[in-house]
């Protein structure tokens, strides 16, 4: 339920709804918005009785939200969601943000030189795995705290910021001290202890779709993020499962744009994931930024053919340094820019 006050409301008013709900045994959430606030009641589960507050001093209207996701809906919160990283930039605005790096943490020299090699490209965030769930139980790990520790001197030497994926609500934590955006992979989008934990991180979360996940599914698992009280939530597109065997998954466009739709977050997308092959890479990324995606996810390793995880969709850092510069110009063409690393020149 979604109350919105009148333009003219007072801060009593909107503490009088506040607790008005709260003496309903639910939670409230003022939303302050450009003309007015909204209060969003959180725990509905059927039996609240609007009336009770619709009478209340400075209460415009009460919306019943029809979505089974409610935080997350565009009916919950219009305007768009900008989630704010530690460089002062935002993904959801008009930057593009990109992030990018090898699958996994392989070792020092190697995520060094990968974290140089991207951000002179223009990339903000350094991307790589140092906990890798794996479809078979015999591919590389990933590194585990080592892995975290590289990855924190690959921000001290860079200043990029990081952006890792946890496994577990136990290993969550762990991660949440060195990540600066915290990854759900897609084989965990569903894992709701997980998420549960990650909405009580106050750190960006960074979710992508499941394997075989509808964008309502995709939806409400962010809604158990927010039902937690963590509303910097960064949807992620990375590809789905299809009979066609020509891509490593099925590259789902149509998504960011129906996304933005029924959401107010923000969306990225994976073209790696998306589609299995480097040379379709790029395209795919000039693609997502022409359909609104606020950034992308590309894996790119100092030397591909070596590398430990995922090497057929990584880019070499020369393709990616071409592919930034399309990206650029892409993002121009509908109004935007692609963010770039503190102290470069812009």
């Amino acid at each position: 339920m979604l109350i919105v006050m009148r333009q003219d409301a007072t801060p009593e008013d909107i503490a009088g709804v506040v607790a008005a709900i709260e003496t309903m045994g639910y939670e409230a959430r003022p939303m302050p918005g450009r003309q007015r606030t909204t209060v969003g009641l959180v725990g509905n589960d059927g039996r609240v009785d609007g009336s009770r507050v619709a009478a209340l001093a400075g209460v415009a209207e009460v919306i019943h939200v029809s979505k089974p996701y409610k935080q997350v809906s565009r009916e919950w919160k219009p305007e768009p969601t900008r989630v704010a990283l530690p460089d002062g930039s935002a993904i959801g605005g008009r930057e593009v943000i990109v992030m990018a790096g090898p699958c996994s943490v392989e070792g020092e020299e190697q995520i060094l030189l990968a974290a140089r090699q991207v951000k002179a490209a223009g990339a903000t965030v350094l991307r790589a795995g140092a906990f890798k769930p794996r479809s078979s139980p015999y591919a590389f790990q990933g590194l585990g705290k080592l892995g975290l520790e590289l990855l924190a001197v690959a921000r001290a030497e860079t200043g990029l910021m990081i952006v890792t994926e946890a496994m577990d609500p136990k290993g969550l934590e762990l991660v949440a001290e060195t990540a600066d955006i915290i990854q759900i992979g897609a084989r965990n989008m569903q894992n709701y202890s997980l998420l549960k934990e990650a909405g009580r991180q106050r750190k960006p979360v960074l979710l992508k779709r499941g394997l075989s996940a509808t964008i309502s599914e995709l939806l409400l698992s962010a809604e158990y993020i927010l039902a937690e009280g963590n509303p910097n939530v960064i949807l992620c597109e990375r590809g789905i499962r299809s009979f066609d065997t020509a891509t490593r998954n099925l590259f789902d466009l149509s998504a960011i744009a129906v996304v933005h739709g029924l959401s107010h977050l923000p969306i990225v997308a994976d073209p790696s994931h998306g589609t299995g092959h480097r040379d379709m890479v790029p395209a795919m990324a000039r693609a997502a930024i022409a359909a609104g995606a606020d950034g992308l996810l590309v894996e790119v390793h100092p030397n591909p053919e070596r590398a430990l995880s995922d090497g057929a969709q990584s880019l070499f850092p020369e393709q990616f340094d071409r592919m930034m510069r399309e990206v650029g110009a892409i993002a121009e063409v509908i109004g935007r820019s692609v963010a770039t690393p503190v102290g470069s020149a812009a």
